[in-house]
C-alpha cells in the first residue's frame, strides 16, 4: 500500500553525500503539493522520509489515488523522461523530506551511472507490476477484503491516512468505507 524502495534511497543518500550540487533536499508540510496535476515537471523526486499521495482529480471533481509513496519511492521520472505534463498531483500526507534531482542532472546520471540507471529501471518495472496487481486485486475482491488487506499491510492505516484518502485509493465512496469499517467492528475485526 505505501510503497517504499530502500535500495534506491540508500544509493541516493550516498550519492548526495558526494554530489550535493545535483541532489537537493527539500521539506514539505502535510497538505503541501509537491507536483501539481497537468503541470510541467522539471525534476525527479525521491521520498527521503514521510508519506505522499499521488492522485488524479477527475473532471467530475473526484480524486482517484494512484499510490501512496514512502521512503525511497520516486515520482516525476516519467514526466521528465517523456517531457510531458504531470498526469497526477503529488501531495505530502505527513511532514515529508524529499530529494529533488533536476532534469539535466537526472539525465546525466542515467547516462553515466550504471547503478543509478539500473535502480531507476527496477523502480519503473516495480511500479508497473504493482499497479497491475493492485488493480486486479481491487477488481476481483470485495471492498471488505481490500480494506483488510490494506490494514494488514499498514496497521496504522486509519491513524495516518484519512478515510477520504483510503476511500479514494480503493475507488469507493467514503460512505461505503464507513459501512465496511462499521461491519468489521460489529464482527470484532480491526476496522
Amino acid at each position: 500500500m505505501i510503497r517504499i524502495n530502500k535500495e534506491l534511497l540508500q544509493y541516493i543518500t550516498e550519492l548526495r553525500s558526494r554530489r550535493e550540487d545535483c541532489i537537493i533536499a527539500e521539506k514539505y508540510d502535510p497538505g503541501e503539493q509537491v507536483i501539481g496535476q497537468e503541470k510541467r515537471v522539471l525534476s525527479v523526486h525521491i521520498v527521503k522520509k514521510g508519506i505522499v499521495k499521488c492522485y488524479l482529480t477527475e473532471d467530475n471533481g473526484k480524486d482517484f489515488i494512484q499510490e501512496f509513496f514512502g521512503e525511497g519511492e520516486i515520482f516525476g521520472e516519467i514526466e521528465v523522461l517523456n517531457g510531458t505534463l504531470s498526469f497526477c498531483a503529488v501531495e505530502a500526507i505527513t511532514g515529508t523530506d524529499i530529494y529533488r534531482i533536476p532534469r539535466e542532472q537526472f539525465n546525466l546520471l542515467l547516462q553515466n551511472d550504471k547503478k543509478f540507471n539500473t535502480l531507476i529501471l527496477k523502480a519503473l518495472a516495480t511500479k508497473i507490476r504493482y499497479t497491475g496487481l493492485r488493480h486486479s486485486y481491487h477488481q476481483s475482491h470485495a471492498i471488505e477484503d481490500n480494506f483488510l488487506r490494506l490494514k494488514a499491510q499498514f496497521p496504522r492505516l486509519t491513524g495516518v491516512i484519512s478515510k477520504r484518502d483510503i476511500a479514494n485509493y480503493l475507488g469507493i465512496t467514503q460512505r461505503s468505507l464507513n459501512r465496511v469499517i462499521s461491519e468489521l467492528q460489529q464482527k470484532d475485526l480491526p476496522g
